[in-house]
């Protein structure tokens, strides 16, 4: 072993199929985005016009549906944070308490939606939320509440809102999973610390549960943004963007720019801006929570 990592050779023969293949599907792929974004071009091997910074500022300055879909991207993300890692965090502490093949069997149930295909899920949801013949509108006319049926993805008033629930309640599996398994994680002895201490119930988890989850609180707001950010088949599977652009995402919107509107050189730009929203996030993210995990 000591002979090989002396040998220059043969560290450079290791190193090198994984470092050719970081650059040329990672480095390379970014390099060639960004000399795109400052042309005016249909798609590759099409004429190729320099147009210096003129679509960022376009971009920055003038195009409202790339801020709108930043906006609800941030919505997104925001909804993951405050709505579904609460309720994550909430049951994976009831996972674990209640034990046994229950807890193996609801711990199943909760992550089927992650293993679903992403087109089957939009497609249910679709027909759940049919305005004609959707379950939802359905349940609202046998219970008396035929006042509250609506076109929920069809109407730009409700369209963003329940795009977003379906996204929270698709994910929900995921986040449940990284949280379940830090709950397993927390030695017993500090909640029977507690206890003889006085704390219980909710008190209990909200001084030890909480506070020794905050390692893993940290990685998935980090995740939950990202993921926000890039999300596209969902949306574009369901609305693509509409009705309108009330549920316009920076991934469709980007998509969109490329292969609907064959404006390359533009939709390269957005790329960029998008690679450099989601590494000021992650760094605003790191700062924020940084010295605030805790060890046990």
């Amino acid at each position: 072993m000591h002979k090989v990592l002396n040998d220059r050779l043969a560290i450079f023969l290791f190193v090198f199929p994984g470092l050719a293949f970081f650059v040329l599907t990672f480095v390379a792929p970014i390099i060639l985005s960004g000399y795109y974004s400052f042309t005016e071009t249909l798609a590759p091997g099409t004429p190729v016009k320099m147009v210096g910074f003129s679509n960022f500022t376009e971009i920055l300055f003038h195009d409202e549906r790339f801020w709108l879909s930043l906006r609800n991207a941030l919505l997104l993300g925001l909804g993951f944070v405050v709505i579904q890692h609460p309720i994550c965090i909430l049951f994976a502490i009831m996972l674990d308490r209640i034990g046994g093949k229950a807890e193996k069997w609801f711990r199943t149930i909760f992550f089927i939606p992650c293993v679903i295909s992403v087109v089957v899920i939009s497609r249910m949801w679709l027909s759940v939320l049919d305005p004609t013949f959707g379950i939802a509108n359905k349940v609202l006319a046998s219970i008396g509440l035929s006042d509250l049926q609506h076109a929920w993805l069809g109407d730009a008033s409700t369209a963003l809102g329940s795009l977003l629930s379906i996204l929270i309640w698709s994910g929900f599996g995921w986040g449940l999973l990284f949280y379940y398994a830090g709950v397993k994680g927390i030695p017993a002895d500090m909640y029977e610390a507690a206890r003889l201490d006085g704390a219980s119930g909710f008190k209990l988890h909200w001084r030890i549960t909480v506070p020794l989850l905050s390692p893993v609180i940290t990685v998935q707001i980090t995740l939950a943004v990202i993921t926000a950010l890039k999300q596209m088949e969902t949306v574009f599977l369901t609305t693509n963007g509409g009705p309108g652009d009330s549920t316009q995402f920076l991934a469709v919107y980007l998509y969109n720019q490329a292969f609907s509107a064959s404006n390359y050189g533009y939709a390269n730009a957005i790329s960029i801006l998008f690679i450099l929203v989601c590494l000021i996030i992650t760094f605003v993210l790191n700062k924020l929570t940084k010295n605030k995990n805790l060890d046990f």
